[in-house]
């Protein structure tokens, strides 16, 4: 159970971005959202192309900065933050997972894996090894560790981006339409993966996509519309497939 007393793992006030500031171009595409996140919490961001979903991702994982607004991750603000800060802070709050997997072919699985670490000052130990075995135990794919991800199918690389996404354990997991590029079974097992590591580490996840049945299954869902959030609800009221 969240405990709603406890700081937000993620907290938005006001969050605005306008895009081409200033010039006869300008445009915001995110008008004042408000939203917490806490710890444990598993929530589906949904709406149509263009609804700034992304746009809110992209803020949210600290890889753009707002217009206008505060973003808090585990209680501190960001808005006042060097881009040296951000980025640290990035490497050791925030997992994510898109829906192009982006291993990279020239390492092998278990290198694409401790890549978080390592890339965070880590040390390529054997604890270390066996922490991200343990990940791809825990992901169906330890077999596999010695492999390059070119060798596997598109449901198993997603599956190693999970893994790779978890190896600095982020108390927040993002995920860009992880099931996008799956058939329904591998989309299933993408998504349990999800939920198991949301009940074993306690992390919260937000997790964008198109797909009602993904919504649905999710503890939350939170809809945009035209830069705004215009739904918040428990995830069995998400829409259903026709």
């Amino acid at each position: 159970m969240t405990d709603k007393q406890a700081t937000p793992v993620l907290q938005l006030s006001g969050l605005r971005k306008t895009y081409g500031l200033g010039t006869p171009l300008e445009v915001e595409v995110l008008h004042g959202i408000d939203l917490t996140l806490h710890s444990g919490e598993f929530a589906a961001l949904i709406g149509p192309s263009g609804s700034g979903k992304s746009t809110l991702l992209n803020l949210i994982g600290l890889l753009d900065t707002p217009t206008g607004g505060e973003i808090q991750v585990q209680g501190r603000p960001t808005a006042a933050l060097t881009d040296a800060d951000r980025t640290e802070l990035r490497g050791r709050t925030l997992g994510f997972v898109f829906q192009f997997h982006h291993l990279i072919n020239a390492f092998t699985v278990l290198d694409n894996v401790m890549m978080p670490a390592l890339l965070g000052g880590a040390v390529a130990s054997e604890a270390l090894r066996a922490r991200a075995l343990d990940l791809l135990g825990a992901v169906g794919l330890a077999m596999h560790a010695n492999k390059r991800p070119n060798a596997l199918s598109g449901g198993q690389q997603q599956r190693v981006a999970i893994a790779r996404a978890l190896m600095i354990r982020p108390p927040i997991l993002l995920a860009d339409e992880p099931t996008g590029n799956l058939d329904s079974h591998s989309a299933d097992e993408v998504f349990a993966l999800f939920r198991h590591f949301n009940q074993t580490f306690g992390c919260a996840v937000l997790l964008v996509t198109h797909d009602p049945r993904i919504a649905a299954r999710c503890d939350r869902v939170l809809e945009m519309l035209d830069g705004e959030l215009v739904r918040d609800t428990a995830g069995m009221q998400a829409p259903q497939t026709p």
